[in-house]
């Protein structure tokens, strides 16, 4: 009989440490497969992870955030390569690109148009802070909102589930 309940305190013990295991593991896609691997755990008071949860509004996810500690919103948008910041927007931020920087053709609903590149020293959203994001900068007739693109969001994980996203850094 005490073999039977060493041997299912064993079973529950076991099984525990595989489920803290598996909630350990991160998915990564690398060359378009999905790669899962073990990273060992950290004791909870080591875990320097930031979470950002942003809920969906009309099927689009926008969040507040700072570039360079001043407050604005945007647009998550995964299509988008880089952070893009309406021109207004940007010059409220401290970014005035002249005329001969906007040297990239960008394709947009509204059609072609230019934009010029600048670097972004802080782009905050929630507690996650990402510095040196390249972005474009674009005429305000070309977009209506900013957008939060994979400059920015390449340089965190994410993931969309149950209608809201959450970043983690």
């Amino acid at each position: 009989m005490s073999r039977i309940v060493f041997m299912a305190i064993a079973l529950v013990m076991l099984s525990l440490y595989g489920v803290s295991v598996l909630d350990e593991t991160v998915v990564e896609a690398k060359d378009d497969k999905a790669v899962a691997t073990v990273v060992a755990p950290k004791p909870a008071n080591q875990r320097n992870v930031r979470n950002v949860v942003i809920r969906s509004d009309n099927g689009q996810f926008a969040s507040d955030g700072r570039v360079d500690g001043r407050q604005t919103s945007f647009i998550v948008d995964t299509g988008a390569s880089h952070v893009t910041l309406r021109e207004s927007e940007a010059a409220r931020l401290g970014y005035r690109p002249h005329e001969r920087e906007y040297v990239i053709t960008i394709h947009t609903a509204n059609g072609e148009g230019r934009a010029a590149p600048v670097t972004l020293d802080t782009v905050e959203v929630g507690d996650i802070i990402v510095r040196d994001v390249p972005a474009l900068v674009i005429p305000d007739k070309a977009l209506s909102v900013n957008l939060l693109g994979m400059s920015f969001l390449s340089r965190v994980k994410w993931v969309h589930e149950r209608g809201q996203l959450v970043l983690e850094q």
